[in-house]
């Protein structure tokens, strides 16, 4: 139970965050999913950005980190490039 009203109100802003967060760390997981799964390197290559730039986005927003995004978008590239 929040004893100010400024707790209260972090308290809604911060299940706002965390259900943002969870949406775009569910889609950013999946992508990266379905990119392993590609075997057709032309199709690989034209969806590697769009994962790179999912991946960016949550280094940038602190969500995932930034170490994390490094190692997962050069393991990527070389599966991609490896095709």
């Amino acid at each position: 139970m929040a004893n100010h009203k400024s707790s209260d109100k972090r308290i809604r802003q911060d299940a706002v965050k965390r259900l943002r967060n969870r949406y775009y760390k569910k889609s950013a997981r999946t992508a990266i999913a379905k990119l392993r799964e590609m075997e057709d390197k032309a199709e690989a290559v034209k969806f590697l950005p769009k994962v790179v730039s999912m991946i960016d986005k949550l280094a940038k927003k602190n969500t995932w980190h930034k170490n994390k995004a490094s190692n997962l978008k050069g393991k990527l590239t070389k599966m991609v490039n490896a095709l």
